[in-house]
């Protein structure tokens, strides 16, 4: 897997996990600890940036999902 095959994977995952708890980029961002723009969400779930561990870390808390259940590619469709 390439980083951007990579990157395109954490941001399909965390969109499922949005959609799946019937959340809105707007709801998780406000659920998530500290300051973060929506437009960084739409960046982080299409691909195009690279977010940091803490970031997930933060993104993993507010889906109330592990970081593990997060990064687990295994049952994660593309």
């Amino acid at each position: 897997m390439d980083k951007q095959e990579l990157l395109k994977s954490v941001g399909k995952k965390i969109q499922n996990l949005r959609v799946s708890k019937g959340l809105t980029q707007v709801d998780l961002v406000g659920k998530i600890d500290g300051n973060i723009d929506t437009t960084n969400i739409s960046r982080i779930e299409s691909g195009r940036t690279n977010p940091t561990i803490y970031m997930l870390f933060r993104i993993s808390k507010a889906l109330d999902v592990t970081l593990h259940e997060l990064l687990n590619f295994e049952t994660n469709e593309k």
